[in-house]
């Protein structure tokens, strides 16, 4: 910094009024620092500093401190932004960092050499009136937005849980904390954290899911939020253990991880938008990757949507007919889809206009998922993630006044104490850094020991996972129907409320609740008998007619009294052609494969 003899209560930047790149940044700058910084062009004060030639100014920005040193170019730019909360690290590393500030003005010289024309580039990509991003507006809704989910997701397990884990259910939850304890003994708590080790019985079970559900509105309506998001992770969090093979679908651990950055942001909102981002980046990016890294031919010459759609675990109406879309139609979907999982999701980092971009292609792909395709709550919450994209001036322009104004009066800055922020950032560091050795482990790297031990340690809390669905298509779609009887030769068969049984029936929408007897059907038939032990369990409730079970079904043959036996038969399914839809007015043709389970009864 060179010295001159004006003394300032504040310190000046000087800019190249002529320069609209300039005026750009320095209104930028100016609302960035707030009345901490003075700014003027050169034009106007240039005879006050005799000492600075008039080619610095038309060069550089020139800083000039309070004391009367000068600094110009990339010091100058940190020397500015080090007014601004949170970016004086720039200053530092500049000063501090060997071979930071050489490359900094090599930068800086070249930025400066061509700003005639990066000015259009500029409005292009960060707006006219770019302007410091804020996210108070950003994190209310995105909050809210985490509560309908949940309360969608608790609501949606209480309907279901006496069927799937209750006493009389599926998986008894008893029996499996039970064989846990044995063998695990203290070290249960840690690797399978659930509140339902203090009592197992079906009350606790159901007072576990609907506290979630009084949690989540307390959280829609913004009492005790943050409270009510640590709660709600911790009851979530217990269903995902207790649930066994029921829960631990992705948007299951989505939904988890989420919850927590939620919380982040609750209390720091910079740290909590630039956790978000990384998640969204990676759940993206993964989704795109595993389907490459598979080596699924379907992927690889673009055909994975002609199965897709007829073969995906519970197809709404609306996926009969994007099953029937021409070839080619197809085949750049599939495109597209690859192109919007693995190379939009890097303008994630972007400057804001390229994040939008980003957010527009995934909110349509969501779209697009979501009506053709019944994944519970997994569309809806990618959408919500989407809105840390975005900051509170691009929502003043989204939303009606009157909205505006009412979510205005109810969204307040977060401003969190030091200790708080560096807790924040603490557990940012973390989180990145056991996502950044899941990454290099899902691309074929060797993980350290160091890094292992810290996955493992996370791992039981569900706080970083890897992401990506139909990473191999499956082609064929065999459907396990099961059958009951009470003589073993007349066979009456049961229906599900939403798998495909019945060829006349319609496929059924069931967004955002999840069946997770009528999931795990789609995935049990991908399999045999003997991969899936909790079938027996389910076919034994049959025929002990247990009404929690049945419940779970859209019609019991047997309302009366149990049948004698069961059996469970594999066909395989396929839509109609819509010439074969309009003559019959079927939606599925189905042919006989072979038994699934063979006929049993129950012991005398």
């Amino acid at each position: 910094m060179q010295p001159t003899e004006t003394v300032r209560p504040k310190p000046l930047v000087i800019y190249d009024g002529d320069c609209a790149f300039c005026m750009f940044w320095a209104r930028y700058w100016r609302r960035l620092t707030g009345d901490r910084v003075d700014y003027a062009p050169y034009q106007e004060v240039a005879a006050q500093y005799p000492a600075i030639p008039l080619a610095a100014f038309r060069r550089a920005v020139q800083y000039v401190a309070p004391e009367g040193k000068i600094a110009s170019g990339a010091e100058a730019s940190f020397l500015t932004l080090s007014h601004a909360s949170g970016k004086g690290f720039w200053l530092v590393l500049y000063r501090h960092l060997p071979g930071f500030a050489g490359i900094a003005e090599s930068v800086y010289a070249l930025i400066a050499s061509n700003r005639s024309r990066l000015y259009r580039p500029c409005v292009r990509m960060w707006g006219r009136e770019y302007e410091p991003p804020r996210f108070d507006l950003v994190s209310w809704l995105f909050l809210r937005g985490m509560g309908l989910i949940y309360l969608a997701a608790f609501v949606s397990f209480a309907v279901q849980a006496m069927g799937l884990i209750g006493s009389h259910g599926i998986l008894p939850l008893s029996q499996f904390l039970g064989v846990l304890r044995s063998h695990l003994g203290a070290d249960r708590y840690w690797r399978f954290p659930t509140v339902l080790w203090l009592d197992a019985d079906d009350s606790a079970i159901q007072t576990v899911c609907w506290a979630g559900a009084a949690l989540a509105l307390l959280l829609i309506f913004n009492i005790l939020p943050r409270l009510s998001l640590l709660l709600l992770y911790g009851l979530y969090l217990s269903l995902f253990y207790a649930g066994q093979i029921f829960t631990g679908y992705q948007w299951d651990v989505l939904l988890l991880e989420t919850e927590f950055l939620a919380f982040v942001l609750s209390i720091a909102n910079k740290p909590g938008i630039w956790l978000l981002r990384w998640l969204l980046f990676r759940f993206m990016f993964l989704s795109g990757a595993v389907k490459l890294l598979s080596g699924d031919p379907t992927w690889a010459n673009l055909t994975a949507l002609n199965y897709h759609f007829q073969t995906q675990p519970l197809p709404t109406p609306l996926a009969w007919y994007a099953h029937h879309l021409p070839k080619a139609v197809l085949t750049a979907s599939t495109a597209a889809t690859l192109a919007i999982e693995l190379v939009l999701p890097f303008l994630i980092f972007c400057p804001r206009r390229l994040r939008f971009v980003a957010a527009y292609s995934f909110l349509l792909l969501e779209t697009l998922i979501l009506l053709t395709g019944n994944y519970a709550f997994f569309n809806i919450l990618g959408m919500v993630l989407c809105l840390v994209l975005f900051d509170d001036a691009a929502l003043r322009h989204a939303l009606s006044s009157r909205l505006m104004r009412f979510v205005q009066r109810h969204a307040g800055g977060t401003q969190p104490g030091k200790k708080v922020s560096v807790a924040a950032w603490a557990s940012a560091l973390l989180i990145v850094m056991v996502s950044l050795v899941q990454l290099h482990a899902e691309f074929g790297g060797r993980i350290s020991a160091a890094g292992a031990w810290l996955n493992d340690e996370v791992a039981p809390f569900v706080l970083v996972n890897t992401y990506g669905l139909f990473a191999v298509m499956t082609t064929t779609r065999p459907e396990i129907i099961v059958e009951g009887s009470d003589d073993g030769v007349n066979w009456r068969e049961y229906s599900f409320k939403y798998k495909p049984g019945d060829v006349m029936r319609r496929p059924r929408w069931n967004i955002p609740h999840q069946p997770r007897l009528d999931w795990q059907m789609w995935f049990a038939a991908l399999g045999t008998a003997s991969n899936n032990p909790w079938f027996a369990g389910f076919l034994q409730r049959l025929l002990e007619n247990s009404p929690a079970v049945t419940a779970l079904l859209d019609r019991n043959p047997f309302p009366d009294k149990p049948p004698r036996y069961v059996r469970a038969l594999v066909y395989d399914y396929r839509y109609t052609s819509p010439e074969e839809g309009k003559a019959t007015g079927a939606w599925w043709v189905r042919r006989l494969e072979g038994v699934y389970f063979p006929a049993v009864t129950l012991a005398p």
